[in-house]
């Protein structure tokens, strides 16, 4: 493994661990919002966040390589609206898929297969999270991010399903 994609992998923690801790700063905001649908999803999100993290440690570990452990900012506990939330994960989706892709180049331009295969499964589930995202936030655009509408969202992820999402496997 070259330095530069392993210096990329640990820095890439830092986003893996910062989203999870901020998912669930926003799973809280949203309990306390009378939201508690929502706050399954974030909940969820935030565990799944954890486990990238832990995806990328093991692959690390396998390959005899250091794991470097970021420090994480307090995240932020407020939003303006569960529109304005849902934005914030938005954001940080795309964040990661951007970090994702430049760690993905690095790994095919020093043809580290290994490194290749694992990123590839991060590519494909990136989609998968920016979907999902789009598609809450989406349905909360649609819905004017009024009581009533956020009530049969809310509902909806209660269910355990994104609105607008085909139901997908668990993360592995």
């Amino acid at each position: 493994m070259t330095k530069d994609l392993l210096k990329g992998l640990n820095e890439h923690l830092k986003l893996e661990f910062r989203a999870s801790h901020e998912y669930l700063a926003m799973s809280i905001w949203l309990s306390e919002h009378d939201l508690p649908g929502f706050s399954t999803w974030m909940r969820k999100q935030s565990s799944d966040e954890l486990l990238h993290a832990q995806r990328i440690i093991d692959h690390l570990v396998e390959r005899d390589q250091k794991v470097v452990l970021p420090a994480i900012a307090a995240p932020p506990m407020t939003w303006k609206s569960a529109e304005a939330l849902c934005a914030h994960v938005m954001k940080n989706e795309q964040d990661v898929t951007a970090s994702i892709n430049e760690l993905y180049a690095m790994a095919e331009k020093a043809k580290d297969r290994p490194g290749v295969i694992m990123l590839q499964w991060f590519v494909t589930e990136q989609m998968e999270e920016e979907a999902a995202a789009r598609a809450v936030l989406g349905r909360i655009r649609l819905a004017g991010n009024t009581g009533v509408g956020l009530l049969m969202i809310d509902q909806e992820l209660a269910g355990g399903s994104v609105p607008g999402m085909p139901a997908s496997p668990p993360v592995q």
